[in-house]
């Protein structure tokens, strides 16, 4: 059953992330992605606001509504997401070292990993 409430948000999230860069990209144009940018802010304001609420009224006993509304609906509406909750948990636990690495690491390995992918793909073509 978790994996339906995952599949189920990641949809949803998914869907909105579509249509929230496809009105922003009419309006701005292509030539900066504002839609990524905003579907990235937007989602990381609005995992923060998840988690406070979850944490502050939710029963602990209740996964189900976390994985929908963080791993599923945010996640499916933006990764960033949950690299930007990842980061400040490290913040929290004043793991300061651990938390620069991790941005670090994550921001370099994934445009190395996306040039790597595209540059091998490219040769094989």
């Amino acid at each position: 059953m978790t994996l339906l409430y995952v599949a189920l948000g990641g949809a949803l999230g998914s869907v909105a992330r579509y249509l929230m860069q496809t009105l922003i990209g009419h309006y701005s144009g292509a030539s900066f992605p504002y839609g990524t940018l905003l579907v990235n802010v937007t989602g990381s304001f609005l995992m923060g606001l998840v988690i406070g609420w979850l944490g502050r009224v939710m029963p602990a006993h209740a996964p189900e509504l976390r994985l929908f509304l963080t791993v599923g609906i945010l996640g499916g509406y933006t990764t960033f997401s949950s690299f930007s909750l990842d980061a400040i948990v490290l913040y929290d636990d004043d793991r300061w070292k651990a938390m620069g690495v991790y941005i670090a690491a994550s921001v370099i390995l994934s445009l190395a990993g996306l040039f790597a992918g595209l540059r091998l793909m490219r040769h094989l073509a």
